[in-house]
């Protein structure tokens, strides 16, 4: 019934796609302008990215540190902290992902994976998800970095965490919503819920 109710309230501020065309097409980057008809019958454009979709993975320890990458991202000109994350490759599974980039990034496998949850980060300009997955039962290896990828890992705490996003020193908004929703499965308010399978 609710769904029913919303789909009729939304109707009144749906955009229709006319027609569109293809802007760039890069090695990483898809950029489209599209035609669309508004809901009070105006025609305007759009331009947004087309993003096949990433994962973000929050490795926990036994004692609730949480390891963690410093990378340097050029985008924003400086080295930022961050949870593993990567984009889905074409046919993967966000779990695969998700186990893949831990691997690669860190050298860690984990007994376990538990989905928490899906993030637009930016769905006003790109049709990028992040699904964010908790890691359990980590067990150290050696990181397979993509050529030209350069991080470090280090572990923390979640006090730590909130500190640094406190004071503007974790900006990224996925390790921020992360460490937010670790700390309600950490703390027993919520809970990891059943293994990714």
């Amino acid at each position: 019934m609710a769904d029913n109710l919303n789909r009729n309230q939304d109707a009144g501020l749906i955009e229709t796609r006319l027609d569109g065309e293809q802007l760039l097409k890069g090695r990483f980057l898809d950029v489209r302008r599209d035609r669309v008809r508004l809901p009070d019958g105006a025609v305007t454009t759009r331009e947004y990215i087309v993003h096949p979709g990433a994962v973000m993975v929050l490795p926990v320890f036994d004692d609730g540190r949480v390891l963690v990458e410093r990378q340097f991202r050029y985008p924003v000109d400086q080295v930022v902290i961050e949870y593993p994350a990567g984009k889905i490759d074409p046919n993967e599974s966000s779990l695969t992902c998700a186990e893949r980039e831990l691997r690669e990034e860190t050298g860690y496998s984990a007994k376990e994976f538990f989905f928490l949850t899906r993030i637009h980060p930016v769905f006003s300009y790109s049709t990028e998800y992040i699904d964010l997955f908790a890691a359990r039962g980590l067990t150290a290896g050696e990181p397979e970095l993509d050529e030209h990828e350069f991080l470090e890992t280090f572990t923390t705490d979640l006090a730590q965490m909130f500190e640094w996003i406190k004071s503007g020193r974790i900006t990224d908004v996925k390790t921020i919503i992360g460490t937010f929703w670790l700390e309600k499965i950490l703390s027993g308010s919520w809970s990891f819920g059943a293994p990714a399978v």
